[in-house]
């Protein structure tokens, strides 16, 4: 089960981010490739240069009139009354200089990312930085402009006729952008596990969205419980992510790896721990050999306690990508250098303590209705999927 790995990134992809004071910190993702260095699991493994997209890219998946807007919008060129229409200049998607360049410097990453593994050049590949899942065709939504994955699939459907991409998704958030993107199409399956639109943003990812026309099926929804703990977590994976994968045969998977379901996420309900973020990477690694030739791209995404779950839950995942094993201690001198600086007490260990997360009160019940939705789930998509 050993595999090429690769490592799409270049400091210019840590400016996509909105400042200190806004939840998504550019921070956590220098943290984590440090963290990752200091462990030495970049040793042996290449870095590959990512490409700036073009505007012929975004234009995949994005209106013109929408990227014309951000391009005048990073220049200041237009005013924020003009804008609020498509969800930019909003507390979420505030404009920054250069806004435009650093959002298509992510897609570009995240292409090239599916280009080498595609290619045969490598057999996995990770883009931390990707994972904007939230942007819409002509709509900023989420913390996201440009939507990287929306953009690579449709690039790899016209470079690949007749390709399948599986889009896995295990945010806390519903992965909207992509699947509205792909809704009626039977050449790609999205898949989100999510906490439920009733609870959280976007307030989309019902079970009942399962696609439309031609894409009927081809939309799987997985919305949790809130205070959903690893065990029930876990078992709705495992029910539902394998065997609509198997079903639908993918060409190529293409993961999602926000690590906002954590208990310590500041902006969630969940009460996952890092357990799932070992799970999650060993079984897409797992079921990108079993059925598509190995081939998987992973990006990063929502996670918004930088300091404690981001860097450790994205080490866990580069490696698996590169398959090696995560070592049980952080590196010392990352603590070291990182706790001057964080708010919270750094952890030791790269796993967490299942006792510092005991099982909250209500857990036999939160279980039983993640059960009952797995069931109406399978029922709603798999006659569909072909």
């Amino acid at each position: 089960m050993n595999g090429r790995a690769a490592l799409v990134h270049d400091r210019a992809l840590e400016a996509y981010g909105f400042g200190d004071d806004h939840p998504f910190n550019p921070l956590r993702i220098r943290m984590t490739l440090e963290l990752c260095d200091a462990l030495g699991l970049f040793d042996g493994h290449p870095w590959v240069e990512p490409e700036l997209a073009e505007e012929a890219d975004l234009l995949t998946v994005h209106s013109l009139t929408y990227v014309r807007l951000v391009q005048q919008a990073a220049a200041g060129l237009v005013d924020l009354v003009e804008l609020a229409p498509y969800g930019i200049g909003t507390s979420d998607n505030p404009v920054i200089p250069r806004v435009h360049e650093a959002g298509a410097h992510v897609v570009g990453a995240v292409l090239k990312a599916c280009r080498v593994v595609m290619s045969g050049e490598y057999d996995h590949a990770l883009c931390v930085s990707g994972g904007l899942h939230h942007a819409l065709r002509a709509r900023a939504s989420g913390f996201c402009f440009y939507n990287d994955a929306g953009v690579a699939i449709a690039r790899l459907k016209e470079e690949h006729p007749g390709i399948k991409v599986a889009y896995v998704d295990t945010d806390a958030h519903h992965g909207d952008g992509v699947q509205w993107m792909f809704y009626d199409d039977p050449q790609v399956l999205t898949v989100s596990l999510h906490e439920s639109g009733r609870y959280l943003f976007p307030g989309t990812g019902g079970v009942e969205e399962k696609g439309r026309n031609g894409g009927i099926g081809y939309s799987v929804n997985v919305p949790l419980e809130p205070y959903t703990d690893d065990e029930s977590w876990i078992s709705c994976f495992e029910a539902v992510v394998p065997e609509v994968l198997r079903a639908f045969e993918p060409d190529l998977i293409l993961s999602q790896n926000g690590c906002d379901a954590h208990k310590l996420d500041p902006l969630t309900h969940l009460s996952a721990t890092t357990r799932i973020y070992e799970h999650v990477p060993r079984r897409m690694h797992e079921l990108a050999h079993e059925l598509c030739e190995g081939r998987w791209v992973a990006t990063g995404g929502g996670g918004y306690d930088i300091w404690r779950v981001v860097p450790r839950a994205w080490t866990a995942l580069w490696a698996a990508v590169s398959h090696q094993d995560l070592p049980e201690k952080a590196a010392a001198d990352w603590i070291a250098k990182w706790s001057s600086m964080s708010p919270v007490k750094l952890p030791a260990l790269m796993f967490d303590d299942p006792r510092d997360y005991p099982p909250g009160p209500r857990q036999p019940q939160i279980s039983d209705a993640n059960h009952r939705t797995v069931e109406a789930v399978l029922e709603q998509v798999l006659p569909h999927i072909r």
